[in-house]
């Protein structure tokens, strides 16, 4: 017989199996993997770089999984400044935490930097529905 506690632990585990839509970039050449098949698919790219010694970054990663099950349409990566430094330098990142929009995976539309939920929200919100114009017409 399952208790009000077992439940509930069974629910958080269900909740814990959905799966991340945001890609974790271990190596340059698993960005260029990443950002080739977003170029080939004609998917918008959005990459949060971070770094695990900065608290606002870390801090923005339920944030920007949130972010990432809204907009199924376009390709959401991670790269630790870190850990993949010449992606980090190549896309100039300097502060973290920064979030950068690619159009065709590799023309640079936007770079926000810091932790600001609303704006990034507003920017990616924009940035996408000028990826996707037709999402915006409504069947009447």
């Amino acid at each position: 017989m399952m208790t009000e506690s077992s439940k509930v632990t069974a629910m958080e585990a269900q909740e814990q199996l959905v799966k991340s839509r945001v890609l974790k970039v271990e190596s340059e050449a698993a960005w260029d993997s990443h950002i080739a098949q977003a170029s080939n698919q004609g998917c918008p790219v959005i990459v949060h770089f971070t770094a695990s010694w900065c608290v606002p970054s870390i801090a923005m990663n339920p944030f920007f999984e949130s972010l990432a099950q809204s907009y199924e349409d376009a390709v959401f990566l991670l790269v630790d400044v870190d850990d993949v430094k010449p992606v980090a330098a190549k896309m100039e990142v300097k502060a973290m935490p920064t979030f950068v929009l690619l159009r065709e995976g590799r023309v640079l539309l936007d770079k926000i930097v810091g932790a600001n939920p609303e704006e990034i929200r507003k920017r990616v919100d924009g940035f996408l529905h000028s990826c996707h114009p037709q999402a915006d017409v409504e069947s009447v």
